[in-house]
């Protein structure tokens, strides 16, 4: 009997709501420096991806933007030279419930850019592709230790500002 107050107890908790309301291109640019310096040589690339997330409460109840901001950056191993430059700002509008608050940052900052991932890996392949390289195919991103480095950053942070004492 004990077993199915406890059952009934864990039912009642609501189940969480997530629907992808929009997804977008905020901000989108390529720089082809190769081309513009004209190719000289042997190119064999080395490719640097950053990846910054940010999310924000929006004017309707329960609707959060998310934003990736993805910096690419290309140079020719043992050159050092420039090949490309990509900078992409990918936004998805999310309709999020029964998160508890505790939990709703994480939520917001992992789960939401793991759906976006496929469509901005899928934009920065063709946009490298478009732009005269081969297309750029991204490793899975684990947002989860990004999530966890920029926690631990912004700790590192606090610790190093002076405390405010009069």
């Amino acid at each position: 009997m004990a077993e199915q107050e406890n059952g009934a107890a864990g039912a009642e908790q609501p189940q969480i709501k997530m629907q992808v309301l929009t997804q977008f291109v905020r901000d989108l640019s390529f720089e082809n420096i190769l081309a513009q310096r004209g190719a000289g040589g042997e190119v064999q690339p080395d490719v640097t991806v950053n990846v910054n997330l940010d999310a924000k409460k929006r004017g309707a109840d329960h609707q959060y933007e998310v934003i990736a901001k993805l910096r690419i950056h290309s140079k020719n191993k043992g050159t050092e030279d420039d090949l490309f430059l990509l900078e992409l700002e990918y936004a998805g509008v999310f309709h999020v419930e029964n998160v508890p608050e505790d939990q709703l940052h994480p939520f917001l900052m992992i789960e939401c850019p793991r759906i976006m991932f496929p469509f901005f890996r899928r934009i920065v392949s063709d946009v490298t592709r478009d732009g005269g390289f081969p297309p750029l195919n991204m490793e899975n991103i684990d947002f989860v230790s990004i999530y966890r480095n920029e926690i631990a950053r912004r700790q590192a942070e606090q610790e190093q500002q002076p405390s405010g004492t009069a």
